[in-house]
């Protein structure tokens, strides 16, 4: 088949197109013909060398995918080759086909066509972990950063049906606009002083949980910016891995900070979080109350346009590679 392979840590011209062999399902896992991948920052990270490959997952960049069923492998029950199917992975979604545990694979949702939907695995378990982690609540107000990218833009519509007031940063005025039409109460250029706005804009209290994709680099700013008993939700690095922390500040506000990964997470833990995803999210993308994100569809061979994209800052939404 052919594949995405990383042939050394670098800039986007390390990924090649190259053909591999085609996986085989093991026991408990389904071999997914690919229609299209999800292009996220793992993989970017994965690219520069940053993100190691997780025991026994596939070295292949891409960590979520929609496509068909191919085969089963033993002790599968539920699914049939020719079946539709979305699928969170460790690993090889930036190929023709994929293998994946059965319970990270689920029926697309209905009204989201094929293609889109392979954009929404990775965001939706990413999101839909993390606030249930953070206790998000009713009536409570969150600030996600990079608002208008995939996560963002999803846990923006996801806060919101959860009863949340929702404030976002992002850089150009249209990416702020893009904010505020998927329910962002608030929008705020990171280019400004975002931190004094959030007081402003909530009387000087804070925000209640945080979900954060930048890493050190605004580890101090939301600090600052939690309310009493906040949560700070760290869940990306693209500012930076170490930082120093006010720890006394943290102490007074009785505030708490927690950062995850979901890649090297078992597998039992990935499929409940997936079964958490289609009971919480596949109803409102059915109903539309929660929209897949705005999308940008290049083709596999198109990988390394695809890194670089994402990478310039310029790109809405999610990027996918149709197989």
């Amino acid at each position: 088949m052919r594949a995405i392979t990383i042939t050394e840590p670098g800039g986007p011209e390390v990924l090649q197109v190259t053909d591999v062999p085609t996986p085989s399902p093991k026991a408990g896992e389904v071999l997914i013909k690919i229609a299209a991948a999800g292009v996220n920052w793992p993989d970017v990270q994965q690219r520069l060398g940053r993100y190691p490959v997780p025991p026994g997952a596939s070295p292949l960049p891409g960590l979520e995918c929609s496509g068909t069923i191919e085969a089963v492998g033993d002790r599968v029950a539920g699914w049939q080759p020719g079946d539709p199917c979305v699928a969170l992975l460790s690993g090889g979604g930036y190929a023709e086909y994929a293998t994946a545990p059965a319970g990270q694979v689920l029926a697309p949702p209905d009204g989201v066509d094929l293609v889109s939907a392979a954009g929404l695995m990775e965001v939706a378990a990413t999101v839909v972990s993390n606030l249930d982690r953070a206790a998000l609540a009713v009536g409570e107000t969150f600030l996600v950063h990079g608002g208008a990218g995939g996560i963002g833009s999803f846990a923006t519509q996801y806060a919101k049906s959860l009863g949340a007031t929702v404030i976002t940063t992002a850089g150009a005025e249209s990416k702020l606009e893009y904010c505020r039409s998927l329910g962002a109460d608030l929008a705020v250029s990171y280019h400004d002083d975002w931190a004094a706005a959030i007081a402003e804009f909530t009387g000087q209290r804070g925000v209640d949980v945080i979900l954060d994709i930048i890493g050190a680099k605004y580890l101090e700013a939301n600090t600052t910016a939690l309310a009493m008993d906040g949560r700070l939700v760290i869940i990306g690095l693209q500012g930076g891995r170490k930082a120093t922390l006010d720890i006394a500040a943290l102490m007074a506000k009785r505030a708490t900070v927690t950062g995850t990964m979901l890649r090297p997470r078992p597998v039992e833990q990935k499929a409940a979080i997936c079964r958490q995803v289609a009971d919480e999210v596949w109803p409102h993308l059915a109903d539309g109350s929660i929209k897949p994100v705005r999308e940008t569809r290049m083709s596999l061979d198109e990988a390394a346009a695809a890194h670089t994209q994402l990478e310039s800052g310029d790109n809405v939404g999610k990027i996918l590679l149709v197989a």
